[in-house]
């Protein structure tokens, strides 16, 4: 065939094109898998063999239509084969995983590529003797190839001595073959006369055989992998089912330690709240018998939904359903509970009850319901605000809602606030209780065949409105509409009203700021403090800052909550901190959430301690009184000093004597190698002043003076004070 007058040969021509197809198709293997280095060298090989067809046996050169000189046509037909001979040393090496080769790794090239490069790029177009160098690259090349496969054969043969790997030893003997018939090639086509092309044909064919060897291993590690992708997937799901069955049974342990505790606990509180209720209907009732009992009533209240919860989590039956009520009865009952609250905070209760609406349901759970969407409606609308309870009957349908004007629901929480735990994230943090109301009331509703729908947003309109709807049921006459249920008589809000006003300012007492958003907690601490101190409050952060200009004088200790609306504890200590005029304040903390993070960020901010609740009053009392004690002392102590040098600069008092010279005593210190502190202590030792005096001087305690002193003894060698006086002053 003839292409642009050229000759081509056509079996080298179609060899090519297979060569091209087999090169694509490693090389996009290749970069699939980069890691597969073996198929990397095999490229390579594939590529020089495209290269060496296309010079030494696709075209007949020398060729008079190649716009090339002849001698040049001639290097070219004559040097490919030893560009891929000189390769195959450092092919062979990686291939075989031979180290014994590493010297024809390194420099087995040179050894053929020098040969051919003085023979056909010096001597032939020098003498255009091609037999000459055809016999000069021959016999050197011919053997160095002696040499390197002599050393091959031995390596192949050492090596499965080592490890009998059969299928190795027999694919390194395919590539040793190949290796071998290509290094001979040149000789037997002398030989027998053949032309180039015929010879490289056979070389071809050899190395698509060595191909073929490539692929096969290709599949066989591909196979292989996939059978360990399989293992790996069948042992990684069998060790995740295990390990999903040892986590449910550790749920499960926890989970019924965690009811258990929460059974164990509903009987103290039951018994302290029936002994508590029979001591008030005896003895009568007062502020602090009314604080204690809406605590017990709201402690009994989150137990009981933590314990129900679980009792539903488990598909356990709570309530017996099968009973006929008035639900018009049951709302009015215990909506007497909440006018009181209601009129405390300021809120306006509206109510539109139906009368005569009955449904099929255990009444208390019934009032839980009830209960739970009025608190939620309370705690979360200011002061000032209006709540709306309705109850009616559409179409055999009944509809109980409750409308607020709180700080609502956003449309991307109206289902999350139905899980367990769940919190609204609002500002009012303080309020939040343990996120169990709404999912208790969504589990009773579902128990009835029910509907709990919520109309809340935000960015619309101020505050949410929660309707329950629920099945409608019309007694027969032979049906018993039950009578006998219990109404709540306390609940956990708080009933008090929210003015608490400060103390008035006795200038003979020091000043506390308290800054509690818990109105019960706000007025305890009010009372224990405000018989001995000034006392003013706050109800968050922002409120304090107003105080500090309200107020006669800045105050002598802040004591601060941390989770409070509007700004918080943590926000309130960093701008005191921030301001010159009020950083010097000592600041305590009192606060329910006590993890390492919130106590040292507290302890960051300035603050002298941070307390956790519940705390003991009496020890709370005591850092108190201790921390105002050290500060007034503080105060004096600056101020006698104040005064004792300003009196001194005006001639009133003799300036300080000066010791060093007169009777050695700075001499002595000295020579005793006393530090500054020590020289300040044993001057005061001398002038006959006790330890307490010389902690309060020197504003360090009384058990580092006598540390100090007991050091300053070792050094001196003494072992009393009078011993010390006459030591150093002599």
């Amino acid at each position: 065939m003839f292409f642009y007058n050229i000759q081509l040969n056509p079996v080298i021509f179609m060899i090519m094109l297979l060569e091209v197809i087999i090169f694509s198709h490693q090389l996009l293997s290749w970069l699939a898998r980069p890691q597969e280095k073996e198929r990397l060298w095999h490229i390579i090989v594939v590529a020089l063999l495209i290269l060496y067809n296309l010079a030494e046996n696709l075209i007949v050169m020398p060729d008079p239509h190649i716009p090339l000189p002849v001698t040049l046509q001639v290097i070219i037909n004559q040097g490919f084969g030893y560009v891929v001979t000189a390769y195959m040393p450092l092919y062979c090496y990686h291939t075989m995983n031979f180290n014994r080769l590493g010297f024809h790794r390194r420099y087995g090239f040179l050894l053929i590529i020098i040969p051919a490069l003085v023979g056909f790029g010096i001597y032939y177009p020098l003498s255009l003797d091609l037999p000459g160098t055809l016999d000069y690259v021959y016999m050197t090349t011919g053997v160095y190839a002696i040499v390197a496969l002599t050393a091959t054969a031995r390596a192949i043969y050492l090596q499965y001595r080592e490890d009998r790997n059969r299928t190795a030893f027999v694919e390194r003997w395919w590539i040793f073959a190949a290796l071998v018939f290509w290094c001979v090639s040149p000789v037997i086509g002398l030989v027998l006369g053949q032309p180039n092309w015929v010879v490289g044909v056979f070389n071809n064919a050899v190395f698509l055989l060595l191909n073929i060897l490539l692929m096969r291993k290709t599949v066989k590690q591909s196979r292989y992998e996939y059978r360990q992708l399989q293992e790996s997937n069948i042992s990684l799901a069998q060790r995740v089912k295990e390990r999903t069955i040892q986590l449910e049974r550790s749920n499960e342990q926890r989970t019924n330690a965690f009811v258990n505790l929460v059974h164990e606990t509903k009987t103290p509180i039951t018994l302290m709240n029936n002994y508590l209720e029979e001591y008030i209907q005896k003895h009568g009732s007062n502020d602090d018998l009314l604080v204690v009992k809406r605590n017990l009533d709201k402690l009994n209240n989150d137990i009981s939904n933590l314990f129900d919860l679980e009792r539903y989590n488990k598909g356990l039956g709570i309530y017996h359903h099968a009973q006929v009520i008035s639900f018009s009865r049951i709302l009015e009952d215990n909506l007497v509970l909440y006018r009181s609250y209601c009129e405390k905070k300021q809120l306006a209760l509206t109510e539109q009850i139906g009368e005569d609406i009955y449904i099929k349901a255990d009444p208390e759970a019934i009032s839980r319901i009830i209960n739970n969407l009025v608190e939620n409606a309370i705690k979360y609308t200011d002061r000032g605000g209006k709540i709306s309870v309705m109850l009616e009957e559409k179409e055999g349908k009944v509809r109980f809602s409750v409308d607020d004007t709180g700080i609502g629901i956003h449309p991307d929480q109206h289902v999350k606030v139905f899980e367990p735990y769940y919190q609204i994230n609002t500002q009012k943090r303080s309020l939040q209780g343990m996120g169990l109301g709404l999912p208790i009331v969504k589990k009773i509703v579902d128990g009835l065949q029910g509907e709990v729908v919520i109309d809340s947003n935000p960015q619309r309109r101020q505050g949410s409105c929660i309707s329950v709807w629920l099945n409608g049921h019309v007694p027969a006459e032979e049906e018993t509409v039950t009578a006998g249920y219990s109404v709540r008589k306390y609940s956990g809000l708080e009933a008090e009203g929210f003015d608490l006003p400060d103390t008035a300012y006795d200038e003979r007492k020091q000043t506390i700021l308290l800054v509690e958003d818990n109105n019960a907690m706000l007025r305890y601490l009010f009372r224990k403090l405000s018989e001995r101190y000034n006392v003013c409050v706050a109800l968050n952060g922002n409120e304090a800052m107003k105080k500090f200009k309200s107020y006669p004088v800045a105050p002598d200790l802040i004591i601060s909550d941390v989770m409070m609306d509007k700004v918080d504890g943590f926000k309130f200590a960093r701008i005191i901190s921030e301001n010159p005029e009020y950083n010097h304040i000592p600041f305590i903390f009192l606060s329910a959430k006590f993890s390492n993070k919130d106590r040292t960020q507290g302890l960051k901010l300035g603050a002298l301690d941070y307390i956790q609740k519940p705390f003991r009053t009496e020890e709370l009392i005591q850092k108190i009184n201790s921390v105002l004690e050290n500060a007034a002392r503080q105060k004096r102590t600056l101020l006698n000093n104040t005064i004792r040098a300003l009196r001194v600069m005006n001639g009133e008092l003799p300036p300080p004597k000066e010791e060093g010279v007169s009777n050695g005593f700075e001499q002595n210190c000295s020579t005793y190698n006393l530090t500054a502190r020590e020289v300040d202590i044993a001057r005061l030792i001398c002038e006959g002043h006790s330890y307490k005096v010389l902690g309060d001087t020197l504003f360090i305690s009384e058990r580092t003076v006598k540390k100090h002193v007991q050091n300053i003894f070792e050094k001196v060698g003494v072992s009393n004070k009078v011993q010390l006086i006459n030591r150093l002053q002599s």
